[in-house]
C-alpha cells in the first residue's frame, strides 16, 4: 500500500511539472523561483514523449519483491537523481532502481522491455550533455551499488570490476598494487567506471595512454531485452570475429547498460612533475607545445592550456592561488616516467630551452604530490568555478590544434556585452577544447547566437561537435555536423535491431529515426 501511495504522489507531481510547462528537459536559471517558466521543451529540443508504458502499482510492487530495501520511490529521495550536476536539464521520473548484479540488471530490463517501460542508466551522473538524467519519466536504473572490484591480474596489469565502482576508488585500489587507472578526470571523485565507457570519457591522461576504445579489453552489457552479452575478457589480442565491446563504448547507454568492465592499467610512474606556465599568447602556446614534445618525447604525460578569464574565475570563485600572474595563458604540463634524474634533467632542459626562446615567460615546478595537486586544481576545477557563473553553455569540441583558440577569439567577437564570460581551455595535446560562455540566466536568444554558429564553425574546420563528452539529450540533433547522413542512418540501425523498443535512455544520442518520431 505504501508504494501505491507514493506512486500516487509522484503522479501528481509530474502533473503539477505540465500544468506549470516546466517540463522535462528545459534548463532553468541557477537560483531562479521555481515557478520560472524558461522554455517549453518542444519550443527548444522538438521532444515529445513516445508511447511508452506508464509506471503503475504492480511495477513498483514486482521491483520491490526483486530488489527489497534498494527501489526509491519518495519524491525528495528520488529528485537528485532527476538533476544533472549542472542542473541544466531534470525529468521527471518517480523510480530509481539500485541492482548489485548483471543478474539483476537483466531482470528489470526483461520486464521493462515486456511492460514498454523507458529506462535511463545512470552512473555518477557527472554528465554534462543531459545524457545521464531523464528527459520524463524513464525508470532510473542506478549503478551505484554495483562497486565490486572483481579481480586484479598484478602480472599484465588488467582490472576486471563492476561498473559502478567510483573513478577515484579505483585510483587508489590500483596505487596501492603499485599500478594507475589510465585515464583521470576532473569528476573522479563521483564518475562511475561504466558511465565513463558508455561515454568514452577522455580526461587528462589520453595523451599518454589513449582512449578507452584502446585499453578496455572487455565489458559485461545487459541488452534491452534482459539477454546478458558477456564479452567480458581479459585477453588484450582477441582477432575472432567483430570487436562488439565498441558498439556499446561511447553509445551513453542507448544500446545496452553495461554492468562491468574489463580493462588495462599501466604501471604506477616512479617521478612525476608537473610545470605551471604563463605564455604570452596562443601561438606561443603552440610553439612550447611542439618544442615540449620534442624534447620531453616518451615522459609526457599531459599537456594542458587555460586562457586568463579561466584563472580569473577560480580565482575568484574558489579562491585558489595562482604560482604564475598576469598572463594571457597557462600551461600546465606533466611527465611520468620511472628515473626521477632522467626526467628532471630533460625538464629542466625543456624550460630553459623555452624561457630563452620567449615561448615561456614565468614557471614553476612542482615535484611532491602536494604541490603537483594544488598546481592541477587550478586546471581541474575550471568547470566548478564556471558553475558560480550563473547559466553555462558548454562545448566540448575537437579541432586542428593550430585552429584551437580561433573558435574563443571569433565567439567573443560574435557575442560581445550579450555573455558575460567566454572562455577557452582544454587538452591541446589532444586538440580539444572546452569553450564555455556564462550569462546571468538561461537566455533563449543567446542560445540562437551560439547554435548553430558554434557547429558550423567547428563543421568548416573539420572538427568535431563532441570530442570527449557525447552528444547526449541536447547535442543528439547535431551530430550531422561531425557524421555523414549514412553513418547516422547506420547508427539508427544498429539502435532498431538491438533496442527495437527503444526503451533504453530514449531521446539520447541519435536524432528520432523518422519511423519511430511522434514530434
Amino acid at each position: 500500500m505504501a508504494a501505491a501511495v507514493v506512486w500516487r504522489r509522484g503522479a501528481a507531481w509530474l502533473r503539477s511539472c505540465r500544468a506549470n510547462r516546466e517540463l522535462p528537459g528545459v534548463p532553468r536559471a541557477r537560483g531562479c523561483a521555481g515557478s520560472r517558466e524558461v522554455v517549453p521543451t518542444c519550443e527548444r529540443y522538438a521532444v515529445r514523449r513516445l508511447p511508452f508504458a506508464r509506471l503503475a502499482d504492480g511495477d513498483v510492487a514486482f521491483f520491490e519483491r526483486l530488489m527489497p530495501g534498494r527501489v526509491i520511490t519518495g519524491e525528495e529521495e528520488v529528485k537528485p537523481f532527476n538533476v544533472d550536476w549542472l542542473k541544466s536539464v531534470r525529468g521527471c521520473s518517480q523510480l530509481v532502481l539500485k541492482p548489485q548484479t548483471t543478474a539483476e540488471v537483466s531482470q528489470i530490463l526483461r520486464y521493462c522491455h515486456e511492460r514498454n517501460l523507458a529506462v535511463n542508466p545512470q552512473g555518477g551522473n557527472t554528465g554534462l550533455v543531459g545524457g545521464s538524467v531523464p528527459v520524463f519519466d524513464e525508470i532510473i536504473l542506478s549503478t551505484a551499488l554495483m562497486n565490486q572490484i572483481i579481480s586484479f591480474d598484478k602480472v599484465s596489469g588488467i582490472l576486471v570490476c563492476q561498473a559502478g565502482c567510483v573513478l577515484e576508488s579505483l585510483s587508489e585500489y590500483l596505487e596501492e598494487q603499485g599500478f594507475i587507472m589510465p585515464l583521470d578526470l576532473g569528476a573522479k571523485g563521483s564518475c562511475h567506471i561504466g558511465g565513463n565507457v558508455a561515454t568514452n570519457a577522455g580526461g587528462l591522461r589520453l595523451l599518454r595512454y589513449g582512449s578507452l576504445r584502446g585499453t578496455v579489453l572487455g565489458l559485461q552489457v545487459v541488452l534491452a531485452d534482459g539477454s546478458a552479452l558477456d564479452c567480458l575478457t581479459s585477453l588484450r589480442k582477441d582477432n575472432t570475429g567483430y570487436d562488439l565491446k565498441q558498439l556499446f563504448i561511447g553509445s551513453e547507454g542507448t544500446l545496452g547498460v553495461i554492468t562491468a568492465v574489463s580493462i588495462l592499467c599501466p604501471q604506477r610512474p616512479k617521478a612525476v612533475n608537473v610545470a605551471f606556465l604563463g605564455c604570452q599568447s596562443f601561438a606561443k602556446v603552440l610553439e612550447t607545445f611542439t618544442t615540449c614534445r620534442a624534447m620531453l618525447g616518451e615522459i609526457l604525460s599531459a599537456y594542458e592550456f587555460m586562457d586568463e578569464k579561466c584563472m580569473e574565475l577560480v580565482e575568484t570563485h574558489l579562491k585558489l592561488s595562482s604560482p604564475v600572474a598576469d598572463s594571457p595563458f597557462y600551461v600546465l604540463i606533466e611527465t611520468s616516467g620511472s628515473n626521477s634524474t632522467h626526467d628532471e634533467e630533460k625538464l629542466h632542459n625543456f624550460l630553459e630551452q623555452a624561457m630563452a626562446s620567449g615561448l615561456v615567460t614565468d614557471g614553476t615546478v612542482a615535484t611532491d604530490e602536494k604541490k603537483i595537486k594544488v598546481l592541477w586544481s587550478l586546471r581541474e576545477r575550471i568547470t566548478e568555478a564556471l558553475t558560480h557563473e550563473g547559466y553555462v553553455y558548454k562545448y566540448d569540441i575537437s579541432l586542428p590544434v593550430g585552429k584551437l583558440y580561433d573558435l574563443v577569439t571569433d565567439m567573443r567577437a560574435r557575442l560581445g556585452q550579450s555573455a558575460k564570460n567566454v572562455v577557452g581551455y582544454g587538452h591541446l595535446g589532444d586538440g580539444n577544447l572546452h569553450l564555455n560562455i556564462t550569462a546571468e540566466s538561461y537566455s533563449h536568444s543567446l542560445l540562437e547566437a551560439i547554435e548553430p554558429f558554434v557547429y558550423e564553425w567547428t563543421a568548416r574546420c573539420s572538427g568535431s561537435i563532441s570530442a570527449e563528452h557525447g552528444l547526449g539529450f541536447k547535442k543528439r540533433h547535431f551530430i550531422h555536423y561531425s557524421k555523414p547522413h549514412e553513418a547516422v542512418l547506420l547508427m539508427q540501425q544498429f539502435k532498431a535491431m538491438l533496442d527495437p523498443k527503444g526503451i533504453l535512455n530514449p531521446y539520447k544520442t541519435l536524432p528520432s529515426a523518422p519511423d519511430r518520431s511522434t514530434c
